[in-house]
């Protein structure tokens, strides 16, 4: 197997593995249909819909021309903006949000609008490589506000 191949594989992987670890430990699978909602080139979001389908998840990606239809729709503040915009049930996903943010979205059930990874960090679900750059979740809130959700180091 090539090098650059190796080092691309064995961290998603790992990533795969380490979801349906923690889905097996919680004894609580949250499957749940999520539309994506992306650029027909971007690579990234693809890679972060795979991701959630190995953890049980139905993702349907659904490809638009111009993202910022879709973010004003959704109501995604300029700040908080990504490549990507996923609707999972009632809530938005904005961005490389892990599944382990995602699942517990699905099981605590909080009353925000969603959650969002501004930006693109390096070693985020989806953005696996050779750097990992700290980021946070945020969660969106209905009054507009957004807060720190998760820390990720």
């Amino acid at each position: 197997m090539p090098t650059m191949t190796k080092k691309i594989l064995i961290p998603a992987i790992a990533v795969v593995a380490g979801v349906a670890a923690w889905m097996l430990t919680t004894g609580e699978n949250h499957a749940a249909e999520i539309t994506v909602y992306k650029s027909p080139s971007c690579g990234c979001c693809s890679k972060w819909a795979d991701h959630l389908r190995a953890g049980g998840h139905t993702v349907n990606i659904v490809k638009v021309e111009y993202m910022g239809d879709i973010k004003e729709k959704f109501g995604i503040p300029a700040n908080m903006e990504s490549c990507h915009t996923a609707k999972v049930g009632d809530y938005v996903v904005e961005g490389h949000v892990p599944a382990k943010d995602v699942e517990w979205l699905l099981a605590q059930r909080p009353d925000i609008k969603g959650l969002a990874v501004p930006g693109m960090p390096q070693g985020s679900l989806g953005m696996e490589g050779r750097y990992k750059d700290p980021y946070d979740v945020m969660a969106l809130k209905s009054d507009g506000s957004v807060a720190v959700h998760a820390r990720h180091r």
